[in-house]
């Protein structure tokens, strides 16, 4: 018979803190490893070179043969913008232990390098973070004295917000020096470090003489030429006796037989028998009875057959009076209908109206004879050319647009009424060429237009001016540009935000003087 043997609880408990001790032991024998910056002051630039050494717990670094990264980033994390995220592109170094890369640094400010390694000889990975401080790049002209004369510090962020004496923001970010030669420019202009201008791309054109073609866009449908639409309309009483084009859409010649109508007026009919019983060459009763009959639409034909008859006919025949499309047919086998009663409406389509609606602020552009450009979305790929032939007199006041009447030939008759078009027009803006810039270089606040026109080295003049009309992408400027200037047109809010921020500036070193 076994007995069971009872281990003291402190036995236990004993053992647990022997077996932790013995792996406190040997953690703090195991090597230590970490990430360390080259030099943690870097530059705000493009391709800005950045490096990090691997060293062991003996602080000697580790061969970077033996250690592969596996991930890195970096961005300004630490100041709380981790979605500002610069691309990495690693470069060869000689240099032990060392990993390099370079990135552009769009701002100044603390910058996190994460890192991540894995050991083949130690089989493990290691994971660092690595803190770099971004500092805009100093012009390297200097007094003779190679001392620059700080003026005060400025928010590293662009806002109008300046210290007598070096601060952080409250991301932690350094102010940055503002030194007397960057407020050097004549009064009223901005001077812009040549860093700060390649980085931000800025770019400038020549204000020159343009004529200016605007584009007027405007939507509309595909509707029936109305000067090509004839209505058949019956001028007497009478049945449908016979029908001969039987269904819409038909497309039918001139002449053709639309239908046979059997005669029901009597008074068609009496002047039948006036045309009967008119004697032979005595005219004028004759002609008059003929004339007669004419206003009735009585073809030629029918009068002929009256006068060499002499008796009155009860059926008659009602043709096309030109080629054309039947696009109505109230007309159907032996229906009665009276005097005034549609029965055919013919149109002639191989030629179409296109009206559009244009914005009411477009109409002083418009005129008749411009050349128009239509895309139809049943037709893609295809573009047609017409020509505006009317502007009509009266807006839309729901929509506040005006239509406008475009001809465009229809030969094949592949433009179906009803279609929808999109419609450009050319206009001319004005006869003669007028100054004119990029719309890109003007910078409105709704009070005023501003243009910044570029002096060189770095010096920029904002420049108040009056607009006229605009054409794509260019604007007319009726005053305050020369021709032949150079004003920037690609990186006006880098100019605006310098102008706006020096003005503030300015006005705290003038509040600082006068205390």
């Amino acid at each position: 018979m076994s007995r069971k043997v009872a281990v003291p609880a402190v036995t236990i408990l004993v053992t647990a803190l022997v077996l932790l001790g013995n792996w406190i032991a040997a953690s703090a024998q195991a090597p230590s490893f970490r990430f360390e910056p080259i030099s943690s002051e870097i530059s705000v630039g493009k391709a800005v070179p950045i490096a990090v050494r691997l060293v062991g717990a003996d602080g000697q670094p580790v061969s970077t043969a033996s250690a592969t990264l596996t991930s890195t980033r970096l961005d300004m994390g630490p100041d709380g913008m981790a979605m500002m995220e610069a691309h990495l592109t690693p470069i060869d170094t000689d240099e032990p232990g060392v990993f390099a890369f370079t990135a552009d640094i769009v701002m100044a400010g603390r910058w996190a390098l994460t890192v991540e390694a894995t050991l083949r000889d130690a089989g493990r990975a290691v994971r660092g973070e690595v803190i770099f401080t971004a500092a805009e790049k100093q012009s390297n002209a200097e007094p003779e004295s190679g001392q620059r004369r700080i003026l005060y510090y400025r928010n590293p962020m662009g806002l109008p917000d300046v210290s007598p004496v070096p601060k952080k923001d409250w991301m932690g970010m350094d102010y940055i020096p503002v030194y007397e030669e960057e407020m050097s420019g004549p009064p009223g202009t901005v001077r812009v470090s040549v860093e700060k201008v390649q980085r931000a791309g800025v770019r400038t054109s020549s204000v020159e003489h343009h004529r200016l073609i605007r584009t007027v866009r405007g939507s509309g449908i595909i509707a029936v030429d109305e000067s090509r639409l004839t209505v058949i309309t019956a001028k007497f009483d009478g049945f449908v006796n016979r029908l001969d084009v039987r269904t819409t859409g038909e497309a039918v010649r001139a002449g053709q037989p639309l239908l046979t109508a059997w005669i029901e007026s009597s008074h068609l009919l009496r002047r039948m028998s006036d045309l009967a019983t008119a004697r032979p060459n005595t005219g004028p009763d004759a002609e008059t009875a003929a004339r007669n009959l004419r206003l009735f639409d009585v073809p030629e034909s029918v009068i002929t057959e009256i006068k060499r008859t002499r008796s009155t006919v009860r059926a008659m025949e009602f043709v096309a009076p030109s080629d054309g499309t039947v696009l109505e047919k109230p007309a159907i086998d032996g229906m009665r209908f009276s005097a005034g009663d549609e029965l055919f409406r013919i149109a002639d389509l191989s030629r179409v109206w296109v009206v559009v609606d244009v914005a009411e602020q477009e109409l002083p552009f418009l005129q008749v004879g411009q050349a128009a450009y239509l895309a139809l979305p049943s037709q893609p790929g295809r573009t047609l050319e017409g020509q505006v032939a009317f502007i009509y007199p009266e807006l839309n006041a729901a929509t506040r647009s005006v239509r406008v009447r475009i001809l465009i030939p229809n030969p094949d008759g592949r433009l179906k009424l009803g279609l929808f078009v999109h419609a450009e027009i050319r206009a001319q803006v004005s006869d003669e060429p007028v100054l004119a810039i990029a719309s890109s270089a003007v910078v409105d606040d709704g009070s005023r237009r501003v243009a910044f026109v570029a002096r060189g080295d770095g010096l920029f003049e904002p420049r108040d001016i009056t607009l006229g009309a605009r054409a794509g992408s260019l604007v007319e400027v009726i005053e305050g540009l020369s021709a032949g200037e150079q004003v920037v047109v690609n990186g006006t809010f880098l100019i605006d935000a310098e102008s706006n921020l020096q003005t503030a500036l300015t006005a705290f070193t003038a509040e600082s003087a006068d205390e």
